[in-house]
């Protein structure tokens, strides 16, 4: 099994799957958009180990990650109760407002810390994100409070975009302590891309794979075997 090693930033760069000439002129096209990077979580079922920092191909998931978040957005945040573990990335980083929260409260206080009016959230843990897809996602942004994919039925509230507008709905619920991100949707007007859509870029849907367990990170070392040329 991979671990995270000494956190040294890595000057390899993984292969971007969905860097190609479609959407190209969306590159670096998201001045109202920040990327929120979730790094928390208790990791139990890796053993307590740090998962942003598992290397797969010699590179730490999170390092994979904004490889490909750095070519679409000007702003990347890292929302982390443990920022000593991030800051060889070199990107602001910020704790928790409200503590105990968990995904929902990280939304918050990305959505809080951003200079923006538009968050893009991932967490830590996904290591197949694609250019395309994401600029598949802000082109469809209009005015929309949130953009996500559905999949097979689901959405996909860990890789979706937040407006600010969310805000007091978010406050709301974290005040009553309904922490799941899937109601707040019930109250904002969402946009969903269809899987029909997805599947033109993905056809795996393997952007929206996370690495929690050991045979996860075996599983994502085959895959990434398969797509790097």
């Amino acid at each position: 099994m991979n671990n995270p090693g000494n956190p040294e930033k890595s000057s390899l760069c993984p292969r971007d799957p969905g860097d190609g000439p479609i959407f190209n002129d969306l590159r670096n096209a998201a001045p109202d958009v920040t990327a929120v990077i979730l790094a928390g979580g208790k990791s139990s079922r890796m053993g307590g180990v740090n998962k942003a920092l598992l290397k797969i191909d010699g590179i730490a998931i999170i390092e994979r990650e904004i490889a490909i978040l750095d070519g679409i957005f000007k702003e990347i945040i890292i929302i982390s109760n443990s920022p000593d573990s991030y800051r060889f990335l070199g990107k602001p980083i910020f704790p928790d407002i409200i503590l105990g929260k968990g995904s929902l409260g990280g939304l918050y206080t990305g959505l809080k810390r951003s200079s923006n009016q538009r968050c893009f959230l991932a967490p830590c843990d996904m290591p197949f994100l694609r250019s395309d897809i994401i600029r598949l996602m802000l082109s469809n942004m209009d005015e929309h409070d949130v953009i996500i994919p559905r999949i097979n039925g689901h959405l996909e509230p860990m890789h979706a975009i937040y407006s600010k507008k969310c805000i007091p709905i978010i406050e709301r619920l974290l005040q009553s302590d309904d922490l799941k991100i899937i109601h707040l949707l019930d109250e904002v007007d969402t946009y969903e891309i269809a899987e029909s859509s997805l599947k033109q870029f993905d056809q795996a849907f393997d952007f929206t794979m996370n690495v929690n367990t050991p045979r996860d990170l075996e599983m994502a070392s085959i895959k990434s075997a398969q797509i790097t040329p």
